[in-house]
């Protein structure tokens, strides 16, 4: 698979996100959402970094169990209660993305959502992934 990072002179600088990435392989992996749930089903977490962490986390294993790995990722769509305090913790949270998936990164959106499917849940992170 090959990916190109296109962020065009004419918009304002990504950070942390690409504008728009092309991806061309064979197999496309669409990942569910994932929020901070344990192996048994629990939200773990208090805050929203703790529960971004184990969200990122648990859609990478999704990703890695189907072949691939964070630089196959071309779009991710994050989930947020609260966009006022993923604003707040914007450079934590960045550093967690880097820490897991490193700076390939893929197009992305925050959306601020009423609520998730548990209540518990802050933060939700779905997307999809381009393989070789």
């Amino acid at each position: 698979m090959t990916t190109e990072r296109v962020n065009p002179p004419e918009l304002s600088p990504p950070a942390g996100f690409s504008h728009a990435v092309v991806a061309t392989g064979s197999r496309v992996v669409f990942l569910a959402g994932q929020t901070a749930l344990d192996g048994d089903g629990k939200i773990t977490g208090a805050t929203l970094p703790e529960q971004f962490e184990k969200a990122l986390t648990n859609l990478l294993t999704a990703l890695a169990a189907a072949g691939g790995t964070p630089a196959d990722l071309a779009r991710v769509t994050v989930y947020a209660t609260d966009v006022a305090d993923y604003r707040i913790h914007t450079r934590q949270l960045g550093r967690i993305w880097r820490e897991r998936a490193g700076r390939d990164y893929p197009a992305m959106a925050v959306v601020e959502v009423v609520r998730l499917w548990d209540e518990r849940a802050l933060v939700e992170l779905d997307g999809f992934a381009v393989l070789p």
